[in-house]
C-alpha cells in the first residue's frame, strides 16, 4: 500500500502502511469492527485513486468483504467474510464413535482429516487430505500462494463435501489449525 496523495488516514492504516503489511493480512481479528473499518477505509480511499496497492489487495477491496446488508428479518450481516460455520457443526457416530462433522482436524493417514455425512448415503464418512509425507506446508499465510494453490485446484468448482479437494480448498476458514487464524482471500 502506497498513499497517492496527502490525506488524513487512520493510526490503524498508517500502521499497515509503515510496516509493510497488505490489507489481505489485516492485523485485526476477523469480525471486528476494526477489521472491517480498516478495509473500508482503504475500498474508499482505492476508489477515490488515493492509494496505490498491490494485485491482492485490490482483490480484497473489489470483492464485498466488509459490506454490509440488512436482511428481511432487520439482521445485518457482513459479506463475504470466511467463517466457521458452528451452527452446522453436529455430533454423529462413527464406527461407534462419536464425532463432529465437517469440522477439519490434524492427524489421520494424512495431514488433516474430516467427518462429513455423505447426503447420497446418510452415513458417516471419514475424509483424509494433505500431504502424506509431511513434507508439504499450507502456506496460507501468503497470499501469493493462496491464489496459485486455488488456481492449481480449481477451488471455485469444488462443491461436494464428500472429496478431499473440496476440504484443502476451504483449510483456511479453520482457524484452530492455524492458531485461531483465518485468512481471507482465494479459497
Amino acid at each position: 500500500m502506497k498513499l497517492i496523495k496527502n490525506v488524513q488516514i487512520s493510526k490503524e492504516l498508517q500502521y499497515h502502511i509503515e510496516n509493510n503489511i497488505p490489507l489481505s493480512e489485516n492485523v485485526f481479528r476477523p469480525y471486528s469492527k476494526k477489521f472491517f473499518s480498516l478495509i473500508n477505509e482503504v475500498r474508499e480511499m482505492y476508489d477515490n485513486n488515493k492509494i496505490r496497492l498491490v494485485e491482492d489487495d485490490i482483490l480484497v477491496v473489489e470483492s464485498d468483504l466488509g459490506k454490509k446488508v440488512l436482511l428481511e428479518n432487520g439482521q445485518e450481516v457482513w459479506l463475504d467474510i470466511p467463517f466457521e460455520d458452528t451452527d452446522n457443526i453436529n455430533e454423529m457416530e462413527y464406527k461407534g464413535k462419536e464425532v463432529k462433522l465437517n469440522y477439519p482436524m490434524r492427524g489421520g493417514t494424512k495431514k488433516y482429516y474430516v467427518y462429513v455425512k455423505n447426503p447420497k448415503t446418510g452415513n458417516v464418512k471419514k475424509i483424509a487430505f494433505g500431504d502424506v509425507h509431511g513434507g508439504l506446508t499450507a502456506k496460507i499465510s501468503n497470499p501469493v500462494a493462496r491464489k496459485s494453490f486455488a488456481a492449481r485446484h480449481n477451488c471455485k468448482d469444488k462443491k461436494d463435501k464428500t472429496k478431499a479437494g473440496y476440504w484443502a480448498c476451504r483449510l483456511t476458514k479453520f482457524g484452530h489449525l492455524f492458531g485461531n487464524k483465518t485468512y481471507s482471500g482465494y479459497w
